[in-house]
């Protein structure tokens, strides 16, 4: 079996997957923050871990914890010139963040054929383009929701600090809480909008602990989709293993 460990900014997301298995057909899944990272040994004891494929933007140091509690060899997944259909259209491949490159194959996987906009929205907002013929054209990163409004919080006098839980506003605010969260709400969903008319995009795939609240303000379609980044890294384990090479 193989497992799939997305670790990012915040959380570890992990899904343990069947070769042969529909795409995000998990036989089981978890996600823990940063400080619970210890508690994934115990999670993962039981399970047949046959492979582990890796995709980390959270620092060496969380890498080398995840791979202390593991028995068998893990592959990192990395940001390649062209793999499981996407050309990786960065000027420096190898630069771009692998979580970014996975969330693309996963649109790609999920959306073949079709212009694309995949948002993923976490601790940052990334906003990227994938064309009809699997392209990766490149995108945008701003801070995530969460980190706009605590960003002013923090930097601006007698602002407050906003519950990540507050609901949220819409339209113009009459109080400053909910000032703060409509425009950090208005730069997430125009970022995206942006994205999608610049790109012509057919698809609008929305992604990341963030997406729910960002979603009802959206002013187009779109498809909220679970752990874009591990899709990505399943379909990308896929297509390698069909060309009779490694997982990634």
């Amino acid at each position: 079996m193989l497992l799939l460990i997305d670790a990012g900014n915040t959380r570890i997301k992990w899904a343990l997957v069947a070769p042969d298995a529909g795409l995000g057909d998990w036989l089981a899944s978890g996600a823990v923050a940063h400080a619970q990272l210890d508690s994934l040994a115990a999670q993962w004891a039981s399970l047949p871990i046959g492979t582990v494929l890796l995709s980390n933007v959270a620092g060496s140091a969380i890498a080398a914890r995840l791979r202390a509690m593991l028995t068998v060899a893990v592959r990192d997944f990395v940001s390649l010139p062209q793999q499981a259909g996407v050309a990786n259209g960065y000027r420096n491949a190898a630069q771009l963040g692998c979580d970014r490159f996975a969330a693309a194959i996963g649109a790609r996987a999920l959306a073949p054929g079709q212009a694309v906009i995949v948002a993923n929205c976490g601790t940052a907002t990334t906003i990227d383009a994938i064309t009809a013929e699997g392209v990766f054209l490149g995108g945008m990163i701003l801070p995530g929701l969460g980190l706009m409004a605590s960003s002013l919080a923090r930097n601006t006098a007698q602002l407050p600090q906003i519950a990540d839980t507050a609901p949220l506003p819409a339209g113009f605010a009459d109080n400053t809480d909910d000032a703060i969260l409509s425009g950090c709400l208005a730069a997430q969903t125009g970022a995206i909008e942006r994205a999608v008319r610049m790109h012509g995009a057919q698809r609008c795939l929305l992604s990341g602990g963030a997406a729910p609240r960002i979603a009802p303000a959206l002013a187009l379609p779109f498809q909220l989709v679970d752990n874009i980044v591990m899709l990505g890294l399943q379909a990308a384990a896929r297509a390698n293993r069909a060309q009779g090479t490694q997982p990634c």
